[in-house]
């Protein structure tokens, strides 16, 4: 038996006043996202903002349906449609917060399993790491690739073996 250790490396910030002003402003994007989310069953509004190789920032948030397992995320939403709209433009970043009973959560909240099975994929496609940043009111995890948070990652080329 052999035992292997995974470790994940997170940068944590106190505000966002200490992160470069591209960084500030994804956040905010994330944060503004919250605010077209349709969450009428878990009043849980998630946003998240990508930043594509060329500048362009995508947004997207959560929605919901009354089929629970045909809503989606808000982190699938905005890069379904950066994938769709720059199918050959990189994924450089993606920030992501949350906002619930009238205010942004005090801590970070990470992409579940699905979405972070796509945004590997992403990466993967591109051949381009994707710094994550999640967003909460008193701290902010800066995360240097997906890879970091699906160590244990499904990758297309399996499909061919």
């Amino acid at each position: 038996m052999k035992k292997t250790q995974l470790i994940t490396t997170v940068l944590e910030y106190n505000s966002i006043e200490e992160l470069d002003s591209i960084n500030q402003e994804l956040i905010n994007k994330a944060k503004e996202a919250t605010q077209s989310s349709y969450s009428p069953y878990s009043k849980f509004s998630v946003g998240a903002a990508i930043l594509l190789g060329n500048g362009v920032i995508i947004q997207g948030s959560n929605q919901e349906n009354s089929a629970y397992p045909s809503g989606l995320c808000a982190e699938r939403v905005a890069m379904f449609y950066a994938n769709s709209k720059y199918p050959n433009i990189p994924v450089k970043s993606i920030a992501i917060a949350c906002y619930n009973n009238g205010q942004f959560l005090e801590r970070p909240i990470p992409p579940c399993g699905s979405c972070r099975q796509v945004l590997l994929e992403t990466e993967e496609r591109h051949n381009t790491p994707m710094q994550v940043f999640l967003y909460g009111q008193k701290q902010i995890f800066e995360i240097e690739n997906i890879k970091q948070l699906l160590p244990l990652y499904f990758e297309k080329d399996m499909l061919d073996e």
